[in-house]
């Protein structure tokens, strides 16, 4: 690796949209570390894997000392990791409360108060964090209402984030899709999901790896959250 590699730690980078992102950076150049629970070993030297769950905070430790062991620095964090219930209010669970506080809300906290650490000595970096249209635009469709406490804090925590760090070189900034073909929705599921977004269609890992590396780009841009849904944030 040469001093001017950049490095992306991406989180939930086993399957689905961050396996693409894992990929999207690759291509750029970046070396990126990644993590989920049941992720595997890398045939790539350039992609360190780190198994762990991360609403176990030791795992956010974890993370982010074996990307500056293993590669030195910290340019990007990619907060993907996250679940996802719909359920009708009522019947959550105390249990789903817990998951889902544990790793889309505590797992945020843990792992991005530690990574922008690196960042601020660095004086540059990128927060980036994986949300959902639902919090902007709720559907009677997908009752899911512990998705919209969780992620909806997120993008507000991205602003917040944004502002306080403008004047340090690191940026923060969210992508918020709409529903996208990856292994957790059934094929079977697609036409009716299809519905939901005004262009009739659901959305592609790339186009959100897309929306990912535009934002790594745009380096005057800070707190913005990126809709790609297909217009669902829009209205129907």
């Amino acid at each position: 690796m040469t001093v001017e590699q950049k490095v992306a730690l991406v989180t939930g980078a086993s399957r689905g949209i961050g396996a693409g992102i894992v990929e999207g950076y690759r291509k750029q150049g970046y070396a990126v570390v990644a993590t989920s629970r049941s992720i595997p070993a890398s045939d790539d030297p350039q992609v360190h894997t780190v198994r762990g769950d991360l609403a176990d905070p030791d795992t956010a430790a974890r993370v982010v000392d074996a990307a500056l062991e293993r590669f030195g620095r910290i340019d990007t964090l990619v907060n993907n990791a996250g679940l996802f219930l719909a359920k009708p209010f009522t019947a959550y669970t105390d249990d789903d409360f817990a998951a889902m506080i544990g790793l889309n809300l505590a797992g945020f906290f843990a792992t991005t108060r530690r990574a922008v650490v690196p960042m601020l000595e660095q004086g540059a970096g990128h927060v980036l964090t994986i949300t959902t249209s639902l919090v902007d635009h709720a559907l009677s469709a997908v009752p899911s209402v512990l998705a919209s406490l969780t992620k909806g804090g997120l993008d507000a925590a991205t602003r917040s984030l944004a502002v306080e760090y403008a004047g340090t070189g690191v940026r923060v900034n969210a992508v918020s899709p709409g529903i996208i073909k990856t292994p957790m929705h059934p094929v079977e599921a697609h036409g009716a999901y299809a519905t939901l977004h005004p262009m009739g269609r659901m959305g592609e890992v790339e186009e959100i790896v897309h929306a990912a590396l535009y934002l790594e780009t745009a380096a005057f841009v800070t707190g913005e959250t990126l809709h790609v849904d297909g217009g669902q944030s829009a209205g129907h």
